[in-house]
């Protein structure tokens, strides 16, 4: 009798307990298409991640949305609906990423956003962005253009989501620190000409110029000022931090000025620098599988959201099994709440109101010197 009552007892608590399964993560980038550039790199980095997340063997879903915000959508429905993903990582563009929200809201499933998204912190219950949101990033370069004496600003980058984020991230800071935004000129991403914008930029006299672009399309207006013999400071953003950027600009580039996360200078860091060792790892593992000088930021933001994924799943397993609506209310409530996540682009504490859980360590200004990144100290 004791030992029938002992295995019914186990019985019922085998039924209790959530039964743990493998952790499928959809993952959308832009392989193809004109962030192909930035794509790719982020869809580099699953190929070095561990086997597992929070302890439990993870299945990665990658789909190619052709850096088009359609296909994005396309992508998450079906990666939801069909896959049963308990969470997605994507996109690698800021306008598939900001898309992909609405369907992950809907459809309740956890989005960690690879690059940032230009809704409003009331619309991100479901969303967790992993990239420095842009006004963190362009107050280094409003920090540095003070110091330069900066007084007038000229503006061109992007006529879409990511363009308009750069601007007014930059805006937000110059305005108050007295500095003048005197142009907002814009062009497509696979436009092959910006002569009419420059001509433009340039006409306006600033004392130092602003890109708002990405990838390789990021660096066309950089060459063009160059090439029409305009000699002033040429700041970008965090959008651009990647070797076809130097690769496609060439020597028509040096001397350019972007923020970016502490990982693309791991080395230059001092040892006190909480970031500093994960972000080293993580470059040691990258260049390892795709080769010297291979390390850029958007690889590392693909690492930065498994590791908040990784800390997340387990406090999720304790109240339900993957594959479940309830991991994945569970799963998104652990997003929220974690904390001291050490990254190879910041240290990220979240909260109700902040899914990103940035701070001013995770930016530094770089320039470009002989082909390279180098920390502006």
């Amino acid at each position: 009798m004791n030992k029938t009552i002992a295995t019914l007892i186990c019985a019922i608590g085998s039924i209790c307990l959530p039964a743990h399964a493998d952790v499928t993560v959809g993952v959308i980038v832009g392989a193809t298409g004109p962030g192909a550039s930035l794509g790719i790199p982020y869809k580099n980095a699953f190929s070095v991640l561990p086997p597992t997340v929070g302890g439990e063997k993870v299945r990665y879903i990658i789909l190619d949305d052709a850096t088009d915000p359609s296909t994005a959508v396309k992508n998450a429905r079906k990666l939801i609906t069909e896959d049963k993903v308990d969470v997605i990582l994507g996109s690698s563009s800021v306008p598939a990423s900001t898309a992909i929200v609405g369907v992950a809201t809907e459809l309740k499933t956890p989005l960690i956003a690879l690059s940032p998204i230009a809704t409003p912190p009331s619309g991100q219950e479901w969303a967790f962005p992993v990239p420095q949101p842009v006004p963190v990033m362009m107050e280094v370069v409003v920090e540095h253009m003070k110091t330069q004496n900066v007084k007038t600003v000229a503006f061109i980058g992007f006529n879409d989501s990511w363009g308009d984020l750069v601007f007014k991230g930059f805006s937000s800071q110059a305005e108050p620190a007295g500095i003048s935004v005197v142009t907002n000129e814009r062009y497509a991403r696979p436009d092959t000409s910006v002569a009419g914008q420059v001509l433009k930029v340039m006409a306006a006299k600033s004392d130092a110029v602003v890109a708002g672009g990405s990838g390789t399309p990021g660096a066309l207006p950089h060459i063009t000022l160059v090439e029409r013999g305009y000699k002033g400071p040429i700041y970008h953003n965090h959008g651009v931090i990647n070797r076809d950027f130097l690769r496609v600009g060439g020597k028509s580039v040096e001397h350019a000025m972007a923020p970016t996360g502490p990982v693309m200078v791991a080395e230059q860091l001092p040892d006190s620098n909480p970031i500093k060792k994960v972000a080293m790892e993580f470059n040691k593992n990258y260049e390892a599988a795709f080769g010297a000088g291979s390390r850029n930021a958007f690889a590392a933001y693909s690492y930065d959201g498994y590791l908040r994924l990784n800390q997340a799943v387990p406090a999720a397993l304790k109240k339900a099994r993957p594959g479940t609506p309830e991991f994945r209310q569970a799963l998104r409530d652990a997003l929220e709440s974690s904390k001291e996540v050490v990254g190879t682009h910041a240290v990220y504490n979240t909260s109700p109101t902040d899914h990103n859980g940035v701070d001013r360590r995770s930016r530094v200004l770089v320039e470009v010197a002989n082909g390279d990144w180098k920390l502006v100290k």
